[in-house]
């Protein structure tokens, strides 16, 4: 049988490349070699056909075409191979996590010199709070990190941190859109969508963008959509603490596999005749490819999203004993092993189980009421299995290719609301990166001595995502998209590699 099906192959591809030469003249080649793939590629499935003859040279760059996720060249050569994106869902405190100010210990309580009610979504006391933590610093680079995160700053000496971020608004689902698109509105392409859509996918057998969520996070999937990118290159969201992550993955008990790929050659032959009377809808080449890329997973997803076949020790090290930190220990776990399998970009949003202090499930950090209740029980959530993450990739051999992001969506106000708690404040944040390309031990920019703004070297959104995209050897200024006749970038018109915290 399989001696058959290697004859059959390779008279179908010396009889494809005969017909390829012979239309290669005609004005109508493309459609002529569209109609001609379709007629050769019945009953083994025309997209696998296409990827192997594509391997073998007789397509050339006509695969592209079949196969909108082929892996692609990026503009220069690369420092890291894939992202890894903690984002941390409601937003850290700044001043309580690693932007250490002894002036709010020195004027608690007192008056704060250009608090702005205006700065948070709710309304602020204007006085100084002082950090409910004790900091410490760490490492040769003696980075100071708060003690409610002790096992992230084990990793000081690895990690760059940039004290001087900003955004644009002071409400959760916008400014969630705007760190992962660039934008506060919704309809632009995100950034692990822009980066499937540069460079591809390393593994035809799991998506190239995974988002891994508990509560689903506030705004939805708008946050990891496409946009105007070909949905191919849209996110697949799950949630790993369920049994079955992603839904309706199984083959249904009355099918074996050839019957399977007997009805999806016919579907995707239909499919086809369809979408060519419509060129101009771009979605219906990614319902094939989602069809083919359900298919393969169907062997492949289930092994990779069961942690249980690690090692017992391994379980331990992400905290998947413990109940504060099994279920974001989990989402570490698995976006390791999806790195592993050449996953490109994976984006976790914090899992805390226990928000108190004001935080909910879908931002869990949103420590309104309570800074102190609130940060211990979302620190005890991601630190343990955030370190174990960071070892992991270390002693695999892993760090060099993995670029690791870790931070939310805004800052809290250095001044209080009510008596203990902290407001959102989109005029400064932390947010740190680890791994490919990365100097460690660095501090980059500052805010003001209280915490409250942004004041050396400021960096926006469109600078993180330059910075990433160079990572990948991307050019932020030449990864474009034209849409409604204009040329669409993830970093619109501004943005800036951030040199000094690269290796």
């Amino acid at each position: 049988m399989l001696l058959f099906a290697q004859m059959n192959l390779r008279t179908s591809t010396e009889t494809l490349a005969r017909g390829i030469t012979m239309m290669h003249d005609s004005q109508d080649f493309l459609q002529s070699r569209r109609t001609f793939l379709e007629k050769v590629g019945v009953g083994c499935g025309s997209l696998a056909l296409a990827k192997l003859l594509g391997e073998q040279g007789v397509l050339g760059v006509a695969s592209d075409s079949t196969n909108p996720l082929v892996s692609r060249n990026s503009h220069v050569p690369p420092k890291a191979k894939a992202v890894i994106w903690l984002f941390q869902t409601g937003s850290p405190s700044h001043v309580d996590t690693f932007d250490y100010k002894p002036m709010l210990h020195k004027r608690n309580g007192e008056k704060l010199a250009g608090a702005d009610p205006k700065t948070g979504f709710f309304t602020t006391s204007g006085k100084c709070l002082k950090s409910p933590f004790a900091f410490k610093q760490h490492g040769e680079s003696g980075a100071w990190v708060s003690e409610i995160l002790p096992n992230i700053a084990q990793h000081s000496d690895d990690i760059a941190f940039i004290h001087s971020c900003y955004s644009q608004s002071n409400n959760h689902t916008p400014a969630m859109l705007e760190m992962n698109s660039g934008f506060i509105r919704q309809g632009f392409p995100s950034m692990g969508s822009w980066l499937t859509y540069g460079l591809g996918s390393e593994n035809s057998n799991l998506p190239a963008y995974v988002v891994m969520h508990g509560t689903k996070p506030r705004g939805g999937d708008p946050i990891w959509s496409s946009g105007f990118l070909p949905s191919v290159h849209q996110a697949t969201a799950l949630d790993p603490r369920k049994p079955k992550p992603i839904a309706n993955l199984e083959r249904p008990k009355h099918l074996d596999d050839p019957s399977q790929r007997s009805l999806l050659d016919a579907l995707r032959s239909a499919n086809r005749n369809h979408a060519e009377q419509r060129p101009l809808d771009r979605d219906l080449a990614a319902r094939l490819e989602s069809f083919e890329l359900a298919y393969r997973m169907q062997t492949a997803a289930p092994e990779v999203f069961d942690v249980n076949n690690e090692p017992e020790y391994v379980r331990e090290a992400y905290g998947l004993n413990d109940k504060a930190s099994k279920d974001y220990g989990k989402q570490c776990l698995t976006a390791r092993r999806l790195i592993e399998r050449g996953v490109r970009f994976v984006q976790i949003f914090a899992a805390c189980p226990s928000t108190p202090g004001g935080g909910v499930g879908d931002v869990p950090w949103d420590g309104h009421n309570d800074i102190n209740a609130n940060h211990r029980a979302c620190a005890a959530s991601v630190d343990k299995p955030t370190g174990a993450l960071l070892n992991d990739l270390k002693q695999r051999g892993l760090m060099d290719d993995v670029l690791v992001i870790w931070g939310g969506e805004f800052g809290r106000t250095s001044d209080s609301q009510g008596e203990k708690g902290r407001d959102h404040n989109p005029h400064a944040y932390t947010t740190w990166m680890t791994g490919g390309g990365i100097k460690g031990g660095v501090s980059y920019g500052a805010t003001d001595e209280f915490g409250y703004k942004a004041v050396d070297r400021k960096v926006s959104v469109h600078d993180i995502h330059a910075t990433v995209l160079h990572l990948m050897g991307l050019d932020h200024e030449n990864l474009t998209y034209r849409f409604n006749g204009r040329d669409f970038r993830l970093t619109d018109v501004a943005g800036r590699v951030l040199t000094p915290i690269l290796s």
